[in-house]
């Protein structure tokens, strides 16, 4: 799964990189610590028209009375998105990328603390996760929310934890926004050993309350 994550590249450069219109209630950057229900950086496309954006962390199913009617839905497994019914209409009409510097995730051993470890991609390039969004509108204002698709670990994440985010290359950008045909679900794979770096950081991340660029100082 992917239940943490950091944001560091400034805004302007995420435009850049995604060639999409930036908007104008965008996350603070830097955040070293994001959270779930935290807003975060997404890539929509309309048409070909890409737009860069700021959404809640948590899928907001239609049917919820209130944002915190029902689970916190922060990943979609990529194996059952098509048919659940909180995620199949988003996985067929509105997918997007989820930006990031990189992601936490924990290696949990009996008897020990959770260690975590912050991965992201070897060439220091933004991660963009697969990822599905929706309006919820129940409340006193429209809501737009999202959910990072997970897929099984490939080898070198498997020591660490069972699930990844599905990862979209660059020259696939297209095809999960929807701009290039149909055909997305061919992208729901692990990614390639060698995409992925993984550095031992500290336990100050364990608590949602801390923040600073030493969370990312790798440890012995």
């Amino acid at each position: 799964m992917c239940g943490r994550m950091a944001i560091t590249l400034p805004q302007d450069a995420m435009a850049q990189v995604f060639s999409a219109a930036p908007a104008n209630d965008l996350p603070q950057i830097p955040n070293y610590n994001v959270c779930p229900t935290m807003p975060v950086h997404v890539v929509t496309s309309d048409q070909g028209s890409r737009r860069l954006r700021g959404m809640r962390w948590g899928f907001v199913p239609h049917w919820y009375d209130t944002l915190t009617n029902g689970p916190l839905l922060i990943n979609a497994r990529s194996e059952t998105i098509a048919q659940k019914p909180a995620f199949r209409d988003a996985a067929r009409a509105r997918r997007c990328l989820i930006v990031a510097s990189g992601f936490y995730e924990w290696k949990r051993e009996k008897g020990q603390t959770p260690q975590p470890w912050f991965v992201d991609c070897n060439d220091g390039a933004p991660m963009a996760m697969a990822g599905i969004w929706q309006s919820w509108d129940r409340g006193d204002a429209p809501v737009q929310s999202c959910a990072v698709v997970t897929c099984a670990a490939n080898t070198a994440m498997a020591p660490i934890h069972d699930r990844l985010p599905v990862i979209i290359r660059p020259q696939d950008w297209p095809l999960w926004l929807g701009e290039a045909g149909h055909g997305a679900a061919v992208l729901m794979r692990p990614a390639p050993d060698d995409l992925l770096r993984f550095t031992k950081v500290s336990q100050r991340v364990n608590s949602n309350r801390a923040s600073g660029p030493d969370l990312l100082t790798p440890v012995e």
